[in-house]
């Protein structure tokens, strides 16, 4: 009877405490950032990408709220394993076991498909893990890396000194959250400051049991007492933005104890304690700059990862496109070492004829046999070139290559250079300015600069002393069944003024707040560091850091401006080097027409002829090479002003998902005309 009594006290005091706490507790959650949460069923069912089915960022971009599943923050949450299927677009490209693709369709198969994107992609919502852990009153930051993923070989990045098609890059290290460092800075105090108590109310409880047998050697006591105690404390503690701390305790006890002693007033005893603090920080750690720094910097990492992952997008469109040219490069390459070869086969077929009949030496054969073995090893190398920029290119374009189909395919390119009539002319400050509005490395160092200032708010907090306001009330309930027994050690009349009467728990409850026996007082607790290195020392490095970051970000700037004119001064470079080759292309054809009238009328050897023809190859090899430096050219001054993505129609919230619906538009492209199109570029002519 007395356990269920006991029970049916503690249901009360855990339904009063819980109740008490709710308020306090709808105080901390931050009502913007509560989604309405699906069910587990739903969830489950979303997190399981189908073979098509885009990456949704905002899946993972909230925490799980208690509000409509109340266990839902202490279940853990599924993430779906990566979707390594290629997205349908790539079988719809496919013709006769061939892939053609314009340059369109490149970019927007990378966008969909590629892994450098892929693995970026996940930092987004990385970053949103950081801001709930910020929210919920952590003292350090994880960090956000915002650098540029580059595992997909081929192609390049534009930039000083970066050679188009050097090939396979690292991911390079950016900065974003403390410690993480880049350019040779190190932002090692980003983040100190005064501790942060737990914006997220914690609760704790304990429930014991105990029984307990003593010895005594007093002549007042039994030589044995038997004792039997219930122990029921709950806790609440919770910190606010302003510096606040709310700390609230209750506890409970439930003794007996047998036998009796004449000197126990309660044969049930009841303990209760109520006490609830608030402690106001005013020097260090006052205000809302050094409570809530950890919730601005990861706020402003999360638009960090927005910035880093379009420099992602735009380094992985400007790398497809440079492996796009470089495809074009090598398919017209072959094209022309196929044309060199016959014309070289034809050159010996019809010099071994005309030695036949005895109008040519026997030398002449052989020296166009030798041009033809020249020919087949100059197509062998062209040809291997065009099947490792096919493989780079499917790579980039695809998650995997295990689709046989895929990876026996050729890469078709449809579509080919477009030169205009005359060079548009803007004046170079305006790109400049254009450059230093867009660039996404100016931006991620503006949003450093800021963390960094954001952080030495609360560095100068903590060279403060620690002074606290703090005020308290405290109230204690006792009672219990009276000891039948007990006897006063003064005047037994005056018992009942000394002793409490019969009280049930509730009773004892009641005393709490009642002022039976109040406890409440105010005070202050003042520490004060000698000397106070520590500090200064955290304070001085972060004002140096902040420093450092300022002349970065001008260095940046200068770079991008150096960037911008090298990128004007390469597309006009380019643009003289295609009129160049083109001249070279026909003076070439000219010569080469002419030493074969020569030649028909007797009056030149085969010799000459093939000289003619392989400085044709070469002039019109190096046309071919002059325009995609042209284009690249163009590729890397739109990247250099930071418009790559605007100026070919690219969405970012496609490359998000992994699911364009807006067709890139990438501009100094037109469709290959049909008869321009290779059949078969991999067939070498037959002898």
């Amino acid at each position: 009877m007395q356990r269920s009594r006991v029970l049916t006290a503690f249901q009360r005091a855990a339904a009063l405490f819980l109740a008490a706490s709710i308020v306090p507790a709808g105080w901390a959650q931050d009502t913007s950032s509560v989604p309405s949460a699906p069910s587990a069923q739903m969830q489950s069912q979303q997190a399981m990408p189908s073979k098509s089915q885009p990456f949704d960022v905002r899946e993972y971009s909230k925490p799980k709220s208690a509000f409509t599943n109340p266990i839902g923050p202490y279940k853990p949450r599924f993430i779906a394993p990566p979707n390594l299927a290629n997205t349908p677009r790539i079988d719809q490209l496919m013709h006769d076991g061939k892939l053609y693709i314009s340059m369109n369709d490149a970019v927007a198969l990378a966008l969909e498909n590629n892994l450098d994107i892929a693995i970026a992609r996940y930092n987004l919502n990385i970053a949103d893990t950081d801001v709930w852990r910020a929210q919920s009153g952590a003292n350090t930051i994880l960090g956000v890396n915002s650098g540029v993923v580059q595992n997909t070989p081929g192609g390049g990045v534009g930039g000083l000194g970066t050679q188009v098609g050097s090939g396979q890059g690292g991911t390079s290290v950016a900065a974003g959250g403390a410690g993480a460092g880049s350019a040779g800075l190190v932002g090692s105090s980003l983040g100190s400051g005064p501790l942060i108590t737990s914006f997220d109310p914690v609760i704790t409880g304990t429930f014991q049991l105990d029984q307990n047998r003593t010895q005594s050697i007093s002549p007042f006591n039994p030589p044995f007492v038997d004792s039997h105690t219930a122990t029921w404390n709950f806790g609440y503690q919770q910190g606010f933005h302003s510096g606040t701390n709310l700390s609230v305790g209750f506890n409970n006890t439930r003794n007996t104890g047998s036998p009796l002693s004449q000197f126990q007033a309660f044969e049930t005893q009841f303990n209760t304690n109520f006490r609830a603090q608030v402690t106001q920080h005013l020097l260090q750690g006052f205000g809302f700059a050094p409570n809530t720094r950890f919730i601005q910097i990861t706020k402003n990492d999360r638009e960090l990862s927005d910035v880093a992952f379009r420099l992602q997008i735009t380094t992985t469109v400007d790398q497809i496109e440079n492996m796009y040219w470089d495809l074009v490069f090598a398919y017209e390459n072959v094209r022309v070492q196929q044309e060199q070869l016959a014309f070289a086969q034809k050159t010996l077929s019809d010099t071994q004829k005309q030695v036949q009949i005895g109008t040519l030496a026997p030398i002449e054969v052989v020296r166009a046999q030798s041009t033809v073995a020249t020919n087949q090893q100059t197509l062998t190398v062209a040809l291997t070139n065009l099947q490792l920029q096919q493989l780079l290119m499917k790579n980039a374009i695809s998650r995997t290559l295990v689709d046989p189909a895929l990876a026996d395919a050729e890469v078709i390119p449809t579509s080919t250079m477009e030169l205009p009539a005359q060079e548009p002319v803007v004046p170079i400050q305006d790109l400049v300015n254009d450059a230093l509005s867009h660039r996404p490395e100016l931006a991620e160092s503006r949003i450093n600069l800021s963390n960094t200032a954001i952080s030495n708010k609360a560095i100068r907090s903590a060279l403060k002393p620690s002074l606290d306001l703090f005020a308290y009330y405290q109230g204690t309930g006792l009672g219990g069944a009276l000891n039948p027994g007990y006897q006063c050690t003064v005047d037994p009349t005056s018992c009942s003024g000394q002793v409490n009467p019969a009280t049930s728990y509730s009773g004892a409850l009641n005393q709490l707040v009642d002022s039976t026996a109040p406890d409440k007082g105010v005070g202050l607790q003042l520490t004060i560091p000698i000397r106070n290195r520590g500090a200064q020392s955290v304070q001085v490095r972060g004002e140096l850091e902040y420093r450092q970051a300022q002349l970065l970000l001008q260095q940046t700037e200068n770079r991008v401006r150096i960037e911008v004119r090298n990128a004007q001064f390469g597309v006009q470079q380019n643009r003289a080097s295609v009129a160049s080759a083109q001249a070279a292309v026909d003076l070439a054809r000219q010569s080469l027409d002419a030493e074969q009238k020569k030649y028909a009328l007797g009056a030149s050897t085969s010799t000459l002829v093939l000289q003619n023809q392989a400085a044709m190859t070469q002039a019109e090899v190096t046309l071919v090479s002059a325009k995609a430096a042209y284009e690249k050219a163009e590729v890397e001054l739109d990247r250099s002003i930071g418009l790559l993505l605007d100026h070919a129609g690219i969405l970012i919230a496609d490359a998000e998902r992994g699911e364009v619906t807006h067709a890139p538009n990438i501009p100094h492209v037109v469709a290959r005309p049909a008869d321009q199109m290779p059949a078969n570029p991999s067939a070498q002519p037959q002898q």
